[in-house]
């Protein structure tokens, strides 16, 4: 019976030392998150305005988290608009922070997207893996880390996201010859017409990086926007007789990043899904991230920081695009000099000023750049997984000139467009950086 007993009190010992081995919580574990949302939205195929929105609010959760109990991590409150401080937790016994920022993460993620199951998977190897190395700490940890997402997307929910999606659809019927129409093969509609709506993060409104308007639209032959016209068309048939491996061609396919490219085979019409140009930059950001090997704070900050970059990029180009309301260069070079002639990328469905990619790829690699120093070299692997090879750079801001003019080697966008775009686009990103007091790494 002594035996026995022994035995059990041996036994309860062990299970309570088990219990008080701290989870280990990593960046790769974070990186892990951030990668399984974005193969999620590729499979639910999310436009790339929404898509900046999905990766923002749970990255600003995770932060909020972090920055509570991290000296020399100010929270985004006051900083960021209608944001307020997350709940503080009851009881910090065995809370271990980075385990709530990630489960933070991983719910509001969750919320955001459509194919919730494949989200729950991923949660749910790591929630088994985390119970059985110490309950305690995982059921404490868990509950604050949902708290503060619940907090948090309460705070999302009056962003203005749902309303918008209720409000009509963009009108095309016009007999205005500068206003863009729907492209070839698929003919859209014009995507989310009413982003600029959504509630910013750190400008005062939509409007506060408005850009100076395109070249006056004139079809004369001689004038700024008919020169622009034929510099696409001209630039376009001199890359196709290179051929397929020409480096312009390259460089357009690199940076092409829409979410759903319609392909025609005689009567049949199928999609391929690729990642979003904010996806793009956000495995930029984990290239850097791991290069410098980056704790779990500086991961989270990193990610947070340059998803805020994007996010209001899109915000602010959507604004311009649906007040120019251009044409787009495919339209007009069928219409007016080639009716059998194709873009190397397809037209994405909105319109065409300013140019989506360079005013995102302006603002993020302006974050970025205030983060991890200019003249950082990078290798870009972030297109591998669409059959596409890797890319280097000498700095973020170079990478960011390459996306910007990969748009006019893909023909789907004038030399104007790009060139403001990316002006717009680091302006936006200069502001961000100031208004979030962003500082290099190791500073404070």
């Amino acid at each position: 019976m002594k035996k026995f007993i022994i035995l059990i009190v041996v036994f309860m010992t062990l299970w309570s030392c088990q219990d008080k081995e701290d989870i280990q919580v990593t960046s790769e574990d974070f990186h892990a998150s951030v990668d399984k949302v974005t193969q999620v939205m590729v499979h639910d195929i999310f436009s790339p305005p929404v898509a900046s929105r999905i990766f923002a609010y749970p990255n600003i959760a995770a932060y909020e988290i972090m920055a509570y109990q991290q000296p020399g991590y100010n929270s985004l409150v006051g900083h960021v608009d209608e944001l307020l401080a997350i709940p503080k937790p009851q009881d910090t016994t065995q809370l271990n922070f980075e385990l709530a920022a990630l489960v933070a993460h991983i719910e509001l993620s969750k919320r955001l997207i459509f194919s919730e199951e494949k989200i729950e998977t991923f949660r749910d190897s790591l929630y088994t893996k985390w119970n059985t190395t110490n309950p305690t700490q995982f059921e404490n940890s868990k509950k604050y880390g949902l708290q503060v997402a619940d907090f948090i997307g309460q705070w999302m929910d009056k962003d203005n996201y749902k309303e918008t999606r209720t409000m009509p659809k963009f009108s095309v019927y016009s007999d205005d010859p500068s206003r863009w129409q729907p492209t070839p093969p698929a003919y859209m509609d014009g995507i989310e017409p009413h982003w600029s709506k959504i509630r910013p993060f750190t400008m005062d409104s939509a409007a506060q990086f408005k850009p100076a308007p395109p070249p006056a639209f004139s079809m004369e032959k001689g004038s700024k926007f008919h020169k622009e016209l034929e510099e696409v068309y001209n630039i376009s048939n001199e890359i196709t007789a290179k051929g397929d491996s020409s480096e312009e061609v390259q460089i357009a396919q690199f940076w092409d990043c829409n979410p759903y490219v319609s392909i025609t085979r005689g009567h049949l019409m199928f999609a391929t899904k690729k990642i979003t140009p904010g996806a793009h930059w956000i495995g930029i950001t984990k290239i850097a991230c791991r290069k410098n090997d980056l704790d779990f704070i500086n991961t989270v900050n990193a990610y947070t920081k340059t998803s805020i970059g994007i996010f209001e990029g899109f915000i602010s180009c959507w604004d311009e695009k649906y007040r120019s309301n251009l044409i787009r260069p495919e339209t007009l070079i069928n219409q007016h000099f080639d009716d059998s002639w194709k873009p190397i990328l397809q037209t994405p469905p909105f319109p065409e000023y300013t140019s989506g990619h360079s005013v995102v790829s302006g603002s993020a690699s302006t974050v970025l750049t205030a983060i991890f120093g200019d003249n950082y070299q990078f290798d870009d692997d972030t297109e591998i997984p669409y059959g596409l090879p890797i890319r280097s750079f000498e700095s973020f801001n170079k990478a960011a000139d390459e996306a910007a003019v990969s748009r006019l080697y893909g023909g789907i966008h004038y030399r104007a467009a790009i060139d403001i775009g990316l002006t717009q686009g680091r302006q936006l990103g200069q502001f961000v950086v100031n208004k979030l007091n962003i500082t290099p790494l190791n500073k404070s």
